[in-house]
C-alpha cells in the first residue's frame, strides 16, 4: 500500500497531529436543551471521530446575541463549558486533538432567535435570505448597525469564549471569519457601508478580526488560535463577491503572518465563480504563496485529491466535512482506500442519535 501524504504526522506549532486529516466544522443542531450545551451524545459523536489529526467543532456561539440557528451549542455560560468538557475528554481519551470554532452569525440571525431583538451587523443591510427558527424558515430582517460599543462588547465576548475554551479543555480555537457571518460581513463592501474606523479601506474592514486576535492573545497562546476565511464566497449566505473581496482577503492573509497562529483555514468556492472576473477559482493555490504558516484547505476533497494538494505543496492539512459526518472511521477508510458510507441528508440537523452516532464503521 502506497504511503499517503494525508496519513503522515504533522507538528502544528508544537501540537503533534497524528495525521494531516482535519474534521471540518459542521453544524449538527443536537444541543436541544434549555442550556444550549453540548451533551454526552455530542461527546460520543466527536469521540467516534477522534482518529482525525485535528477536529474543529461545529460553530459555538460566543454570546446569546451571536446566535442564529436553533439547537446549536454556546460557549458563554458555565453549563456550556461543562458540556464541552465532556467533548474534549472524549476526544483526548482517544488520543485526538480538538479546537472549538467560536462564532457570531451577525445579520444572518432573526429576532425570533434573539428574544425579539434585531440581529447585529456592520450596517443596516438585509441579507435577504432565510433564517431557521423554532417555527421554521423565516425571512431575515434589516439588522441593527453595530455601534462602536457593540463592537467592543463583541470583541470582549470572543475573548471570553477563548478563555472558556481553555477552561473546557480544548487544544485551541478557530475564529469563524468566513461564510457570510459577522467578520465576513465587515470584510465585504456589499454588507459594510460604514464610514468609521470599521469601514471603507481594507485595513478598516479587516480591523475587527485583528482586534479579536489581539484580545485572544491576552487569555491564551496565539499558537493555539486559528482563523477561517472563505475569500471567493459568492451568491451564498447572503454574500456577493465584490471587486474588493480578494484584495481585503489578501491583506488579511498577509497580515496574519505577523501573528504566531496555529493555522489559516481556507475554503474553496461554495459555488462556481469562473464567470466572476475578480474571483479566485483556486483558493489554496492563490493564497499559499502569501501565507507562511500552516494552511488547511477545505471543500469537496477526497483521499486522492487530499493527498495531491499536500504533495503539491498547496496546503499542509486537508479538512473533510460531510465524509466525516457519515464516516466516523474516515481516516481508516482513507488508509485502506475503502468505500465511504453515504450521508443521510435528512438527519443532518435533527435531534437524536439517528444520522449522528449510528453510522457504521469498517468491520461492522
Amino acid at each position: 500500500m502506497k504511503q499517503q501524504a494525508l496519513l503522515q504526522p504533522y507538528d502544528m506549532k508544537g501540537l503533534e497531529l497524528k495525521n494531516r486529516i482535519v474534521m471540518a466544522p459542521m453544524t449538527r443542531s443536537r444541543s436541544d436543551n434549555p442550556a444550549g450545551a453540548a451533551t454526552e451524545l455530542t461527546a460520543a459523536y466527536y469521540g467516534q471521530r477522534a482518529g482525525a489529526g485535528l477536529i474543529i467543532t461545529e460553530g459555538t456561539y460566543v454570546s446569546e446575541e451571536a446566535s442564529g440557528y436553533i439547537n446549536v451549542p454556546g460557549i458563554y455560560t458555565d453549563a456550556q463549558v461543562k458540556g464541552w468538557q465532556l467533548v474534549t475528554k472524549a476526544v483526548h481519551d482517544k488520543g485526538g486533538k480538538i479546537f472549538a470554532q467560536i462564532w457570531h452569525v451577525g445579520r444572518l440571525s432573526h429576532p425570533d432567535l434573539l428574544n425579539g431583538k434585531l440581529p447585529l451587523a456592520p450596517s443596516a443591510l438585509n441579507p435577504n435570505i432565510q433564517a431557521y427558527t423554532f417555527d421554521g424558515f423565516k425571512d431575515t430582517v434589516v439588522p441593527q448597525e453595530m455601534t462602536v460599543a457593540d463592537i467592543k462588547r463583541t470583541i470582549s465576548d470572543f475573548k471570553q469564549a477563548g478563555a472558556n475554551a481553555m477552561k473546557a479543555g480544548f487544544d485551541g480555537v478557530e475564529i469563524h471569519s468566513a461564510n457570510g457571518y459577522l467578520f465576513h460581513q465587515f470584510f465585504n463592501l456589499y454588507s459594510n457601508h460604514r464610514t468609521d474606523e470599521y469601514g471603507g479601506s481594507v485595513e478598516n474592514r479587516a480591523r475587527l478580526l485583528f482586534e479579536v486576535i489581539e484580545a485572544l492573545a491576552t487569555v491564551m497562546p496565539l499558537n493555539r488560535v486559528g482563523a477561517r476565511l472563505n475569500p471567493s464566497l459568492h451568491n451564498a449566505q447572503g454574500m456577493m463577491l465584490d471587486e474588493g473581496s480578494i484584495p481585503v482577503h489578501e491583506y488579511i492573509v498577509g497580515r496574519l503572518n505577523d501573528y504566531d497562529l496555529a493555522y489559516l483555514h481556507l475554503t474553496e468556492p461554495f459555488t462556481p465563480v469562473d464567470d466572476i472576473p475578480y474571483a479566485v477559482t483556486q483558493v489554496a493555490k492563490h493564497f499559499r504563496p502569501l501565507y507562511k504558516g500552516t494552511l488547511i484547505i477545505n471543500k469537496g476533497f477526497n483521499g486522492e485529491t487530499g493527498n495531491t494538494v499536500i504533495a503539491n505543496g498547496d496546503a499542509d492539512l486537508v479538512a473533510f466535512g460531510v465524509p466525516f459526518l457519515a464516516n466516523p472511521d474516515l481516516v481508516e477508510r482513507i488508509r485502506q482506500e475503502a468505500p465511504l458510507n453515504a450521508p443521510d441528508f435528512n438527519t443532518f440537523y435533527t435531534p437524536g442519535a439517528k444520522g449522528y452516532t449510528d453510522y457504521p464503521v469498517l468491520g461492522n
